[in-house]
């Protein structure tokens, strides 16, 4: 990742003194891109701007075909970022820029980035049904035009809902699917958060042992990769396993707090929400006398 930002950089250097619009909207994308998956949303959001900021003031005439068209992109991740940030209204707003926008330029795999995010973000929000609806779209899109690294994403998401449904056992395999065609296209970024999901459905599965090992084979990807997005949730359902096998308190409440620290480090002001309630409740049902043994996973 350091290496390719470097070199990113010194094409945006040169950009700029060749007053290159499209080299420079494509580095604002590339940047946005890569500062979303290391858990820098603010500066992400930024840059997501500066490249839509160069796209809305049509001087763009690019050379280059590109595989996803940079609006498109750039809109997805202000979109993401701006959840991460608290903006939930934009971020909604933007999202459904980007899938119309992809569909107006007829950019299929700009359609398949834009509703997996969509599918993504309906899940961070708990919300089955419209998780089912997109997914079921994207897996239609990505089967069609062969959208090899979309398809994986919208398995693993169908397996989230049918778990989350009460289908266990079908719900678990459908996201090991994903996560195994995932894996096969030599793909790792989004591997933490698939995994998550299956730890997720392992739980409710009452395999919570399964689970933990799950959420620890996360952490070993995200040291690896530096794909630190999702690594706030990792701790927070990490300590949420340990309270319902009635762990060391120790253990608990580190997961919790470090949870908790890194989103308020990341900014994200969702995130940290989501680990504060969830930490709240631990510590009611410790007070109330039933410790965190019993605690189920919500939605989100």
């Amino acid at each position: 990742m350091t290496a390719t930002t470097r070199i990113v950089e010194r094409i945006y250097s040169l950009a700029q003194k060749q007053n290159d619009l499209a080299l420079m909207m494509g580095t604002y994308r590339f940047f946005a891109v890569t500062l979303y998956y290391s858990g820098d949303f603010q500066t992400a959001r930024d840059y997501a701007v500066r490249g839509l900021q160069i796209w809305r003031s049509g001087g763009v005439r690019s050379p280059i075909v590109e595989l996803i068209a940079p609006a498109v992109e750039c809109l997805a991740y202000q979109a993401l970022s701006e959840w991460h940030l608290g903006d939930i209204a934009s971020c909604k707003t933007n999202m459904a820029k980007a899938i119309a926008l992809a569909k107006e330029l007829n950019d299929m795999p700009g359609l398949g980035l834009a509703l997996y995010w969509a599918a993504l973000l309906a899940q961070f929000e708990g919300d089955l049904h419209e998780v089912e609806r997109l997914a079921s779209d994207l897996i239609e899109l990505s089967t069609r035009q062969t959208l090899a690294n979309w398809l994986p994403g919208g398995v693993v998401l169908r397996g989230w809902v049918r778990s989350a449904s009460g289908e266990a056992t079908e719900g678990i395999s459908l996201i090991e699917e994903g996560i195994r065609d995932y894996h096969a296209i030599g793909a790792v970024l989004r591997l933490p958060y698939f995994l998550t999901l299956k730890a997720e459905a392992l739980h409710l599965a009452d395999r919570t042992v399964e689970a933990l090992e799950a959420i620890r084979e996360a952490g070993r990807l995200v040291e690896r990769s530096e794909a630190r997005w999702w690594c706030a949730e990792l701790h927070r359902v990490r300590g949420r396993f340990l309270a319902a096998m009635g762990a060391d308190e120790t253990q608990i409440e580190a997961s919790f707090s470090e949870a908790i620290r890194i989103a308020k480090q990341q900014k994200s002001v969702s995130l940290e929400k989501r680990a504060q309630a969830t930490y709240a409740e631990y510590r009611r049902r410790k007070a109330s006398g039933s410790g965190g043994r019993g605690f189920r996973l919500p939605l989100c």
